[in-house]
Parts: structure tokens; sequence; C-alpha cells
């Protein structure tokens, strides 16, 4: 049996010793806590933050003889269809077409930019849905306008219809990214009869920056498509299709809820676009096998008022107000919603979700492959052909003076 005065005199090494084990797990615990809202707080200001163009692919070899390209092999890189690829050296933009061969680690596709004999390409490339990179590449008449937005004149493109018309089509592009992305879109809406403007909003690097510099995914760009719409009035439009690309997409539909023009607005054509965020994220935040408490965190910092110095400044973004799922009863507009169902960036899931909640406004045409913003690239006559008929079927092909 243990002698009491010893048992007495191991009480207080006992309790110094359990307070030195609570402290130091305290202390970890800390540095752990501290750390995830470090990381999250990078996350939340990387989501928000307009970012240069990063490569994500390389290129392995080119040969002028032949005018072909190798590029590492990816989900993208090896896509059958036309794309660009932003590189450095001579040449900037380079337009690719089909996939000549395929190995286990390359690809080579034709090159549909001629390069001279002395003509390099650095190994870092970007692999992109554009395809035309400057209006002048479409041949069709256009001109450059400044859209009065509510943070300075904001730069677009117009291009008119063949004949008169009061059609027109607001183009919006998507996150980190420029109008010429909606480049593509042009000939079938021109087919159709339409003007098409393509538009530039707050933070995108060519329209006006906002005080913080930041995106807010959707919940203030709107107020300059809100601005296009009412130039597109001014200038004779009197039927008016939004069409949105990826974060363009959350930007069209939060300007059909929320404009004080919506009633000007005839339909809504998407593509791959983002419209329940906080999905989004938590997809891409798997990817990249981030935790779960990190993910929520960092959404956490992105939503709260008191976090702004977690995102860096800017304001809250309002993820119930972009969920258009859950606010899908206020809708009163047609939609044609075109996405991929292995996007890769942007999942298809809430696109479903919202065919399924408004079967009565909104059509889903499902690609597979494709990837995100690629669907023209990937199959440009099932795209084209969805827009056509959508439009046809709803009547958006004539004038609403012809309809009377």
């Amino acid at each position: 049996m243990m002698d009491p005065r010893r048992a007495a005199g191991s009480t207080p090494a006992l309790v110094g010793a359990l307070r030195l084990t609570i402290t130091a797990l305290s202390a970890s615990l800390a540095i752990l806590l501290t750390a995830m809202a470090v990381v999250a707080g990078r996350l939340a200001r990387r989501v928000v933050t307009p970012a240069a163009r990063v490569a994500d692919t390389t290129v392995t070899a080119l040969d002028t003889a032949a005018q072909t390209i190798t590029l590492v092999r990816s989900d993208d890189t090896r896509l059958p269809g036309r794309y660009g690829l932003f590189t450095t050296g001579t040449e900037p933009y380079l337009k690719l077409g089909t996939v000549l061969s395929e190995g286990e680690r390359t690809v080579t596709r034709k090159l549909l930019t001629h390069i001279p004999h002395s003509g390099r390409v650095g190994a870092d490339a970007a692999f992109s849905g554009w395809y035309y990179d400057r209006p002048e590449q479409l041949q069709l008449p256009f001109t450059p306008e400044l859209i009065g937005a509510p943070l300075g004149p904001s730069p677009a493109w117009l291009f008119p219809a063949a004949e008169p018309s009061s059609r027109w089509v607001i183009q919006i592009h998507g996150r980190g990214t420029t109008r010429a992305e909606a480049l593509r879109a042009v000939p079938v809406f021109r087919d159709l009869g339409y003007t098409s403007l393509l538009v530039s909003y707050r933070n995108d690097g060519e329209a006006p920056r906002s005080r913080q510099g930041t995106y807010t995914l959707g919940a203030t760009e709107w107020r300059d498509i809100d601005a296009a719409i009412s130039f597109a009035r001014r200038r004779g439009a009197r039927r008016i299709v939004l069409m949105g690309w990826s974060m363009g997409g959350a930007i069209a539909l939060q300007a059909a809820l929320s404009s004080a023009h919506r009633e000007h607005i005839d339909g809504i054509v998407l593509d791959s676009p983002a419209i329940d965020w906080a999905d989004v994220l938590r997809h891409q935040a798997g990817l990249r096998r981030l935790p779960r408490p990190l993910v929520g965190l960092a959404l956490g910092a992105l939503g709260a008022s008191w976090a702004g110095p977690m995102r860096g400044g800017g304001a809250a973004i309002p993820f119930d107000r972009l969920d258009v799922v859950r606010r899908s009863a206020e809708l009163r507009h047609p939609m044609l919603i075109l996405h991929s169902d292995d996007d890769g960036f942007v999942p298809s899931d809430a696109s479903h979700a919202l065919a399924m909640a408004r079967p009565d406004l909104v059509e889903l045409e499902v690609f597979t492959e494709a990837r995100h913003t690629k669907l023209w690239n990937y199959d440009p006559e099932r795209w084209t052909r969805a827009i056509r008929r959508w439009v046809t079927e709803r009547g958006l092909d004539s004038d609403p003076a012809e309809d009377s």
C-alpha cells in the first residue's frame, strides 16, 4: 500500500505536469487554428481577387515546318475541336486545330496560326476556349463603345445586326477573362438578326476598378449590366437577351433578379454558369483535397462582414442571394443553360437543380467531355443549333413590333 505522505507529495507534481500538458496542447491548438485561419484567408482572397492568366500546360515541341505544336496531355489539351493558346515568345496567342496524335503524356495539335520558321514559343502556356482573341478576327463590322456604368465609362464592342433590328444580346464574360471570351457567340446571334454588345464590368482589367478592387461574384457586378441594358435601350433595343459565361452567368442572373430594367429582358442564355457559388467553391476545394473545416472557414471569411481583413478587404459575399436555385421562385425569364457534366471547374449540379426547380422556364442542354466554357469549341454545330432552336421556339427571332 502506498504511503499517504508519498501520495500527497506526488499530487503537486502531477498537477504541474497536467498544467504543462494542457498549456502545450492549448498552444499547439492556437497555432493550428491560427495557421488554418491564415490559409483560409488566403483561399478567400484568391476567390475574390482578379487574377492574371496562369499557365496550365507546357509546350514540349514546336514544328514550324509541319505547323504543329505538342503540349502536355490533360483533360483540356486532348479535347477535339478548335481552341486558343496563350504563350510567350514571338507569338502571344495561337489558334489550335484538331488533335493529330496523342501519347501517354503529350498531345500534338495542328496550328491554325501560322508561325514562321524563325518563330519561337515559350514552354509555359495557357489553354483557352476563346479561339478568337480580337474582334477583327470575326471579319464583321463592329464599333468600340463606352458604357456609362456606375464606376465610370466601361469599354464594349458593338456588332450591329446585318439588317436594322431591335433585337440585342448582351454578352457577359467570366471570371479572370475579358469580353473577348464571348466573340464566339457573335455569329450565331447575328444570323438570328441580333445586335451583339460585348461588355466589360468592374475589376475585370478593362472596366473601372472599384475601391476594393475585388470581385463580389455577381453581387455588385450586375449593376454594370444594368447600365448596359440602359445603353441598349437608348440605341433602340426592344428585345434583349442576356448571355453569361461562367461567372458572367451569375452576373446575368443577378441582373435578371435585381435590375430596374428587368422587364426589358426577354431571355437568358448561360454557358457553364456559376449558379450556386458555395457549391462551386466546395467543388474546387475538393479537387485540391483541402480539408472541409478549412473550406468552411474560407466560406465564412468570404461571407461575414467582420472578416474583411481575412479576405483582403472588399464587401462580404452574400451566398444566399447568389444561390439562384434557392431563389428559383423569383425567376421570370425563359432560360437556356448549356453545361458539360464534366465541366472540371464549375460543377453542373446547380444547373440540373435549377432546371428541375423551374421546368417551366429553364431548358438544360447537357454536354459531356466539353469541359468549362469550351462547349462551342468541342461541338460548335450542336452549340449553335441549341441556341438557334431555343431562340426560334420562344419567338425571340423577331422584333416586338413584328409580333403585333
